[in-house]
């Protein structure tokens, strides 16, 4: 438990409430936000040894985490509230190299859901995965 919610109550601490490099498992992972755009987020990871699976490329739960932290960090940005309901990735190619970036795009923000797109990006610039994600907002009372 984190943050206290609407009622008093605490809220669990997996809401976004704070910027990505302080969080433990961002921080872990060495998330950084590069850019804030109006319509999205950009952030970035450098790659090493620990975030690699058996095959020495970068491990797809970590790509997925880019592309989830990317959007939940973007309407953090926005002063929303929020939690991850679906996230579906397409893998395109594998990631090496030094670092890999995530850009991510809201598409709709409704009433209680948003719908965003996340460019996930090797350090050539090639495109290597694209996801999509929903979130749920939580303080639909705004």
């Amino acid at each position: 438990m984190s943050s206290t919610a609407s009622g008093g109550k605490q809220a669990p601490s997996c809401y976004h409430d704070s910027l990505p490099a302080t969080t433990d498992f961002n921080q872990y992972l060495g998330i950084r936000v590069v850019r804030r755009h109006t319509d999205g987020m950009t952030i970035e990871c450098r790659l090493r040894q620990e975030l690699l699976n058996f095959s020495g490329v970068l491990h797809g739960g970590v790509t997925a985490t880019l592309a989830d932290v990317a959007v939940g960090q973007a309407l953090t940005k926005q002063g929303r509230k929020s939690t991850t309901v679906e996230l579906k990735i397409n893998y395109l190619r594998p990631v090496t190299g030094r670092k890999v970036t995530a850009r991510s795009h809201l598409l709709r923000i409704g009433k209680t859901l948003c719908t965003a797109r996340v460019d996930v990006f090797d350090d050539r610039d090639n495109l290597a995965a694209v996801a999509l994600v929903t979130y749920m907002l939580l303080d639909t009372g705004r």
